[in-house]
């Protein structure tokens, strides 16, 4: 039943409701505008993301204010879990016909495909498959229990920290846009991104915990600008009537593997050291960075060229 109701229906980035999400925006808008659009979208989701971190407090909160036991005061929470999510499925229906990819879209299958969007989507997703077994390595829930097994972090702390985390990462996608505008989309994801797993990889090392939550805060400023550049530059590499094809392939390659460092790093935090998965998962995503430089600096969306 847990492993169940952690099947993301959100328009996250471990959804298949973000795969749709991320070919039908790019549609609405210009070329010179994907970026801003894919941006603002990102920062609706990490403020509410933000909201979510806050609610980690809510049992706590529960049992102060209205005596629940431990348990019915989780119960509540996660009912209310489920409620929000089925509101969000029934605000699906409502959205404009205008959302509708077009028909010829919607009979791209990977038989008609171009081979060149094949190869460029296959090698792209290959590179998101190493940044995303790095980021298995560093959901919330892990750094969480990293802050609380490190320096005892109580909940209700860890929850205004990552509030804090949220915001700035909804104000880096903004940065991003900017920013993007002015060096191009792979640069922005590069350079934005190496910084951010340097910082993490010294959280690893903090002697206090007010360096680690300074470092770690750092890592966050910068750690998402990749992602609207990112979504970006898929829409913009490939065909209007390939986009969902490309989101599918590069999102179920990213799923896959953010599993799998997820699961490795339980593992490691078990049974090797504490703080290996943020080491372990900076350098993964260090090298995906550098491997991404080199593979398509030279490989342009329509409105840098």
């Amino acid at each position: 039943m847990a492993f169940v109701g952690m099947l993301n229906g959100t328009g996250t980035d471990r959804s298949a409701a973000f795969t749709l999400e991320q070919a039908i925006i790019p549609g609405l808008v210009q070329d010179a505008s994907r970026t801003w659009a894919l941006a603002w979208y990102n920062v609706v989701l990490d403020m509410a993301g933000s909201l979510g971190a806050l609610a980690a407090a809510l049992p706590l909160l529960l049992q102060h204010w209205l005596a629940l036991p431990l348990l019915a005061s989780y119960r509540t929470v996660f009912l209310g879990c489920a409620f929000l999510g089925v509101v969000g499925a029934i605000l699906y229906p409502f959205a404009s016909a205008a959302v509708e990819v077009s028909k010829s879209a919607t009979e791209t299958t990977l038989h008609n495909v171009s081979p060149a969007t094949k190869k460029l989507v296959t090698r792209l997703a290959g590179l998101f498959s190493l940044d995303a077994f790095g980021g298995g390595f560093l959901t919330d829930a892990l750094v969480a229990y990293w802050f609380f097994r490190r320096f005892g972090v109580a909940e209700e702390s860890l929850g205004l920290l990552f509030f804090a985390v949220h915001l700035l990462n909804a104000a880096s996608h903004l940065g991003a846009a900017w920013l993007a505008r002015r060096i191009g989309l792979v640069n922005t994801m590069v350079f934005t991104h190496l910084p951010s797993s340097l910082f993490l990889i010294a959280a690893a090392f903090a002697p206090s915990l007010k360096v680690a939550v300074v470092l770690f805060l750092c890592r966050e400023a910068f750690v998402e600008m990749d992602v609207p550049t990112r979504q970006s530059y898929v829409a913009a590499v490939v065909q209007p009537n390939e986009r969902t094809f490309a989101s599918g392939i590069t999102n179920l390659a990213r799923n896959v593997f953010w599993a799998v460092g997820s699961s490795v790093a339980g593992f490691l935090m078990q049974n090797v050291a504490l703080s290996a998965p943020l080491v372990i998962g900076g350098g993964a995503k260090i090298s995906y960075d550098l491997l991404l430089y080199r593979a398509f600096r030279t490989v342009k969306p329509p409105e840098e060229q």
